[in-house]
């Protein structure tokens, strides 16, 4: 097992992110999957968070990620549901439809540390769910 380390510190963080769309609307395609990963890619170096594995089913998406000990996880959930909703319904209006209002993802979430399971156990759970992408 790798651990990654800096200055003062060794750790390895994984977490298990599940995100549902509001009304647990049937929303996501291949298209809509790949827009919402690029943009979690994109903020997470903000918060010294790395994706590992990305899976999604028509109503909600498994995300596998590692993060920083310093990493402050619920404002990095709460930046990328707000980009990635406001950016996701710009891109694809026809989403309108089924989402009325100015949400895309339902307030909650499901954020579970890995720290009981191996991370290729994890990974293939994550692949399992849905086609990979």
């Amino acid at each position: 097992m790798k651990l990654d380390n800096n200055a003062h510190s060794v750790f390895l963080l994984y977490y298990h992110l599940i995100l549902v769309v509001k009304y647990r609307r049937e929303i996501f395609d291949d298209e809509i999957s790949f827009r919402a990963k690029e943009i979690f890619e994109y903020i997470a170096p903000n918060y010294n968070i790395t994706l590992q594995e990305w899976n999604y089913k028509k109503d909600h998406v498994h995300i596998l990620f590692k993060a920083h000990p310093k990493s402050e996880i619920s404002k990095f959930i709460n930046a990328y549901k707000s980009a990635s909703s406001r950016l996701i319904k710009k891109e694809f209006p026809g989403i309108r439809k089924d989402l009325w209002k100015e949400y895309f993802w339902s307030q909650s979430f499901c954020l579970l540390s890995t720290g009981s399971a191996p991370i290729d156990v994890i990974e293939k759970y994550i692949e399992s769910q849905g086609e990979k992408h």
